[in-house]
């Protein structure tokens, strides 16, 4: 049979034209980044600032690597650490709230839902004050606790949604056999929840290493995380600007890998129980 012809229309012609355009403006500051990391710094001018340079310049990734290597070994055990705190509390408490009800369960679950619209700036003081009484500010380890609990109530809405798909006969069943709350939750329970950890790893993630306000106020100097790294970069009145762009994309790079890697995951683990059978 003879393949159908697609009939382009004028509303189709408009429509792509208006992406096309979206998509050109969306990847200028990108296309910017590149193009001054890639100059040495007496070629950067703003008469020249988008043209393409005429000799590449390396050393600004190394330069600028060298410069925020210590930011980056901080930020990736906050992160990893923050991300596997918030993940496997979330886990548990999705297990709870969604499987071992109990009374008042969904006021307590309605509680924890109000902390994902609670602003970083609104809690800086009180976080402060809390961690200087806790004898964690200024360090790593108060940065990470207070990510994991921030973390808490999207980890829990996401796990809780989640283990709600998986039929309660199977828990019936581990209860049957004499298997406890432990039990059940590391025979039954988590290996069904690859998808489950696969979104919230990867958006505790994002959120925590893009992480700007609180990296700055409750760590000190030699704590700072990568965002604070970069902002250091950029500051003064004379800046040789391929450092902070070389930095901000060797700061982009962990992130911008494990989209492209695990991407896929992510959305299957968004839709995953997402239509009932």
């Amino acid at each position: 049979m003879p393949t159908a012809v697609r009939r382009i229309t004028p509303g189709s012609v408009l429509l792509y034209s208006t992406l096309a355009v979206l998509v050109v403006l969306y990847l200028l500051p990108a296309y910017m980044t590149v193009v001054t990391a890639l100059k040495a710094r007496a070629d950067i001018s703003l008469v020249t600032a988008w043209e393409w340079p005429t000799r590449i310049n390396w050393a600004s990734f190394s330069d600028a690597l060298d410069l925020l290597s210590p930011n980056l070994i901080n930020s990736l055990i906050l992160t990893l650490c923050a991300t596997a705190g918030s993940t496997i509390l979330g886990s548990l408490n999705g297990y709870v709230f969604s499987k071992w009800k109990f009374r008042g369960s969904e006021v307590i679950f309605t509680l924890f839902l109000f902390g994902m619209f609670i602003p970083y700036q609104v809690i800086l003081i009180p976080l402060f004050q809390t961690l200087r009484a806790m004898n964690l500010y200024g360090g790593l380890p108060g940065l990470i606790l207070a990510h994991i609990v921030y973390g808490l109530p999207i980890t829990t809405l996401i796990f809780r949604n989640f283990y709600s798909q998986i039929p309660t006969a199977l828990i019936e069943s581990g209860r049957l056999d004499g298997a406890g709350f432990f039990s059940i939750y590391w025979r039954i329970v988590f290996p069904l929840s690859v998808p489950g950890f696969v979104v919230t790893s990867l958006w505790q993630f994002t959120q925590i290493w893009n992480e700007f306000l609180w990296g700055i106020c409750l760590t000190r100097h030699s704590e700072n995380p990568i965002t604070v790294g970069l902002a250091q970069l950029a500051g003064g009145q004379a800046v040789s600007w391929n450092l902070p762009m070389a930095g901000s994309i060797l700061a982009a790079i962990p992130v911008l890998a494990i989209y492209i890697f695990l991407g896929r995951y992510f959305i299957r683990g968004l839709l995953a129980g997402s239509v009932k059978e």
